[in-house]
């Protein structure tokens, strides 16, 4: 090793056989501080309160010599047991273990504390350490994906997933807020209360564009992970285009909407369907005329306006959508996010086909990536077959949610769509229409109560749209809403065509520019 790196430093010993590949491999000791490991490790010997500080932040894998990675998992170990930490029950404790001898005798420990005085700086000096532990970390996984990258066996995809779960794995870890006082945290609260008092806006969080919901959540609040979840069918992907168009459109937010399952194409056909009336399928056929045409311009001005961007990458993975949300976030400041849908996300690591395991990664890292950007993020789910295979009412509970409790644990809000309609029922005990009918069940509300919000869905053009006469009665009975009865009058503008309307234009006919 000598030859290999020229002269050895001194403090170059007791040092893991990863380590010395790292070195060798690249001609350069790795990123370290010893002199601060001691400093840190004898600062907890001799102050009782010392490691209380750190304790949360600080691992056995984060010091880089050998000798003081199996110094700190003694302290560990003795803090576990809650008893005293001091030069004699660590020596003790390694003794117990049979690490005494390894890490250099009694002598070597009662070194440590001679290169400190005082605690004072212990947690600066363990920032540090973590510092050159995650600068370690990234040298080992890149010398890994180099050695990977120039084997011909080795699958490219699967190469990604696995420098993307490491290098998530160590932000994970080590990547940690810092702790607060209660003085600060109550002058930010009542900064935030002042701020809502003088605001002119009816809200405080992003609007969903629906009044009764509104009413309840007062707009989806920052850092909330809020799940909308229902059976295939029930209309989850229209109600959540419909929350990100309002979003954008009526409250001028910046919105990421993720799509694992639709192109965005087929998206953007979906909002412009419901923005202009036109059913989907008659836009996917083209067969408009020229007013209709016309109407079609008008009607998607709106839209080409908005700030509201459509990802569809496929088989998304928990590092891709925090690093694009992070940029997204960076550069367009984004207010809301949505993902359709939670299940067709991967969590970019391998679980042997456990899926439970790797959904709850995916929900907890999800509510952690809001947290770190502060904004609403809302994730769709599917339900489990049970809602159908159970008797009497198909309306969704919160067991319901598939593949994943953490998901119902992760979640600050949890909204169900239900449709009587779909099951077949088109009428209630007091014979009161239900076609059309929408319920969307606030089932769990962390920082609010529970209610159960009326909309009107419109199947032709995807859409969920305020129910006249709708009633959010909350934690008592839905009062069925009755739709008005409506008449369908001709258009005027109908009097001067011909009755072929609905027939593509002819190919010389101009249509109106977009």
């Amino acid at each position: 090793m000598e030859k290999a790196l020229g002269k050895t430093p001194k403090y170059v010993v007791n040092i893991s056989d990863q380590q010395r590949d790292m070195m060798l491999g690249h001609g350069r000791i790795p990123p370290q501080a010893i002199d601060l490991e001691e400093v840190v490790l004898g600062a907890i010997m001799i102050e009782k309160d010392a490691l209380t500080s750190v304790i949360d932040i600080l691992q056995p894998e984060v010091f880089y010599k050998d000798a003081h990675q199996r110094i700190f998992e003694a302290i560990q170990q003795l803090f576990s047991k809650s008893e005293p930490i001091d030069i004699l029950t660590v020596t003790s404790e390694l003794r117990l273990n049979g690490h005494l001898e390894l890490v250099g005798g009694p002598y070597f420990i009662s070194q440590l504390t001679n290169r400190v005085v005082s605690a004072a700086n212990i947690e600066f000096h363990t920032r540090i350490l973590i510092q050159k532990y995650i600068q370690r970390e990234m040298i080992r996984i890149s010398s890994e994906i180099i050695k990977d990258a120039y084997e011909d066996t080795t699958d490219i995809f699967d190469l990604l997933d696995k420098a993307e779960s490491q290098l998530f794995a160590i932000n994970e870890s080590n990547l940690r807020g810092s702790l607060a006082s209660m003085s600060d945290l109550v002058q930010l609260a009542i900064k935030e209360i002042e701020a809502a008092k003088d605001s002119t806006q009816t809200l405080r969080g992003v609007g969903s564009g629906y009044t009764d919901l509104d009413k309840v959540t007062q707009g989806w609040q920052k850092s909330d992970l809020i799940i909308l979840a229902a059976r295939p069918g029930m209309g989850k992907t229209a109600l959540a285009l419909n929350m990100a168009r309002n979003a954008a459109v009526i409250h001028d937010k910046a919105v990421a909407f993720f799509t694992l399952e639709m192109s965005a194409i087929q998206l953007v056909t979906r909002l412009i369907s419901a923005e202009t009336g036109f059913p989907s399928e008659k836009l996917r056929q083209g067969h408009l005329a020229l007013y209709e045409w016309q109407q079609l311009v008008t009607g998607v001005s709106m839209l080409t306006n908005a700030k509201m961007i459509i990802d569809d990458t496929p088989q998304l993975t928990v590092f891709e959508l925090r690093a694009k949300c992070r940029r997204l976030k960076q550069q367009h400041d984004i207010q809301i996010v949505f993902i359709d849908y939670l299940q067709m996300m991967r969590s970019g690591s391998d679980h042997k086909g456990n899926r439970e395991q790797e959904i709850s990664i995916i929900s907890r890292s999800i509510k952690s990536l809001a947290k770190e950007l502060n904004i609403p993020i809302v994730a769709l789910s599917q339900l489990s077959r049970q809602v159908e295979q159970r008797a009497g009412s198909k309306k969704p509970m919160l067991s319901d949610l598939r593949e994943s409790g953490a998901i119902e644990q992760d979640a600050d809000l949890v909204l169900f769509i239900y449709r009587p309609e779909y099951y077949g029922l088109t009428e209630d005990e007091n014979n009161d229409n239900l076609k059309g009918l929408a319920l969307l069940e606030i089932a769990k509300h962390r920082n609010g109560q529970l209610a159960t919000v009326e909309l009107t869905f419109k199947g032709e053009i995807t859409k969920f749209e305020e129910r006249a006469q709708t009633r959010s009665l909350i934690g008592g009975r839905r009062t069925a809403a009755i739709p008005p009865k409506t008449q369908t009058m001709p258009s005027k503008m109908n009097k001067d065509l011909d009755d072929g309307f609905d027939t593509p234009p002819d190919k010389d006919q101009e249509l109106p520019p977009f």
